[in-house]
């Protein structure tokens, strides 16, 4: 076995030279793989916009491929990209071999990353792509490879050390591999206009799922809403307070605009003997704070903490189409 590098100090046993012996090597990790990132940004070519081109033309799914520790990167490429509105799927290239390259069609195309480019294992593969023409893309660590040269585009990564003393262990070449990945599964959503609302649909759980709900989707609506007249009486006005349980209601006008509000505040600041023979108008609060449908039910959370309120109209212009309350996003998640 070789002898370590002189990368790697040797440990005295004291815990302050054990925690700067670690500190050292984490960063030295670190900064090795933003190096070959580094590099491999400005290396980028032409044969990335062909990679995306052929990957972006796709009829059927694009089929991730990678035996060990590439394996497991293509394992999350084929996630990501599907997550972001680009079919696709991991076929391991040893089950591959027995019976699986029935999973993929002529209408696919495959995306293969290798560092060495000469993984016995990817043989079958490479084999089936070319006998049903199916386009192959690449990830290698060099050019010259049997990959390299069996691929339709080939992305070559930059030739930077693996990090490690022993320099052998993949590290830099897996970091290198899995941002590549990244590069095409956002350049791929980029081209289709890959929207919020679309990522949402992939991600409705989570904190992404919570991050990307709109008011729409949580409000009541227009026949929960709670609606008087500004000439109506705080007698009527209340029977609407309470059948509707939002602990306030909306004036309209006569063409359905809104015109203020009345909240349980308003009562409890007017409390005098005439209260219940006094009209809408009298207490409620002009141009209340209003939010739109359309808006991120997290926006909604804020505004409503900010201004101290536990509820919002929601509007269509100035026309109110729903209501959304705080317990309503509490419920959802949203806080």
């Amino acid at each position: 076995m070789n002898a370590p590098s002189d990368n790697a100090a040797p440990l005295t046993g004291s815990d302050d030279s054990a925690e700067n012996h670690d500190l050292a090597a984490g960063r030295r990790v670190l900064q090795l793989e933003a190096r070959a990132l580094a590099r491999l940004a400005d290396e980028l070519g032409a044969n990335f916009s062909q990679a995306v081109e052929i990957l972006s033309q796709v009829k059927g799914r694009i089929v991730v491929s990678g035996m060990g520790k590439s394996g497991h990167i293509g394992n999350k490429i084929a996630a990501t990209m599907a997550s972001t509105g680009t079919l696709a799927i991991f076929v391991h290239p040893a089950e591959a071999s027995h019976g699986d390259l029935g999973m993929i069609t002529d209408e696919d195309a495959l995306l293969v990353p290798s560092n060495s480019g000469e993984t016995t294992e990817l043989g079958d593969m490479l084999n089936f792509s070319k006998r049903y023409e199916i386009p192959m893309i690449a990830i290698v660590g060099r050019a010259g490879t049997t990959l390299a040269e069996s691929a339709d585009v080939a992305l070559i990564m930059a030739d930077e050390p693996e990090a490690g003393t022993l320099g052998l262990a993949p590290t830099t070449s897996t970091t290198m591999t899995l941002a590549l990945g990244d590069a095409l599964a956002v350049a791929l959503f980029e081209r289709k206009a890959f929207s919020e609302s679309d990522f949402h649909v992939f991600h409705p759980g989570g904190k992404l799922g919570q991050s990307l709900v709109r008011v729409r989707d949580i409000m009541h609506g227009a026949d929960d809403l709670p609606l008087i007249g500004p000439d109506t009486l705080m007698s009527k006005a209340l029977i609407v307070m309470t059948a509707k349980r939002f602990g306030c209601v909306g004036v309209i006008d006569a063409a359905g605009d809104l015109l203020g509000i009345v909240t349980d505040g308003d009562l409890r600041r007017n409390l005098t003997d005439d209260l219940l023979e006094r009209t809408a108008s009298d207490l409620m609060t002009e141009a209340p704070t209003v939010i739109r449908e359309d808006a991120l039910a997290a926006e909604a959370v804020h505004v409503m903490n900010e201004r101290q309120i536990t509820g919002l109209f929601v509007t269509d212009g100035t026309r109110p189409v729903g209501i959304l309350h705080i317990h309503d996003c509490l419920k959802a998640g949203i806080s």
